[in-house]
């Protein structure tokens, strides 16, 4: 039943990340990277790590997400969709995918890593108190440091954006 589920995630998550990649429309892209992270969540909680899943929730849909939609809803659309690739432009990046992606399937077949394992049992609510003690004390200044930087971004990104009065 779990690796139905991990199966049904991982697969949804794939196909949210292509469309991240292949979608034109920039919202409809943010959207889907949204969608790609709560199916990354949701995978976390199959996993049994139900504090990384609410983190990922917290952080990346909660906050990266609101900035990429402030940024994409600042920025003048219209005139990026007139923009066009140079024709031609994509061959690289497409050879270049479809090599990193042989290497990595040769990886995947030539390891012993992804055999088939039991899963390690969990030791109670130990490595919980150790991560929550870690973070919220001993790492508590670059921790608030990253939320100041990131409202620093937001303010800025809002001054850019506003249009002169007058």
């Amino acid at each position: 039943m779990d690796q139905g589920f991990f199966l049904l995630f991982a697969a949804v998550s794939v196909i949210t990340a292509l469309t991240v990649v292949l979608a034109r429309n920039p919202v409809h892209s943010a959207l889907a990277l949204m969608a790609c992270f709560l199916q990354v969540s949701a995978i976390f909680v199959l996993l049994g790590a139900p504090l990384l899943a609410v983190i990922q929730i917290f952080v990346y849909v909660g906050a990266i997400m609101v900035l990429f939609l402030f940024v994409i809803m600042m920025i003048d659309v219209r005139e990026a969709v007139l923009q066009r690739f140079l024709p031609g432009g994509n061959l690289p990046a497409l050879v270049l995918l479809v090599l990193l992606g042989v290497e990595m399937l040769v990886l995947l077949l030539w390891s012993d890593r992804f055999s088939v394992m039991e899963p390690v049992a969990m030791r109670g609510g130990d490595d919980m108190r150790q991560l929550s003690t870690a973070l919220f004390a001993d790492y508590l200044l670059p921790f608030e440091t990253a939320s100041v930087i990131l409202l620093a971004a937001l303010v800025g990104a809002i001054m850019l954006a506003r249009k002169e009065q007058g």
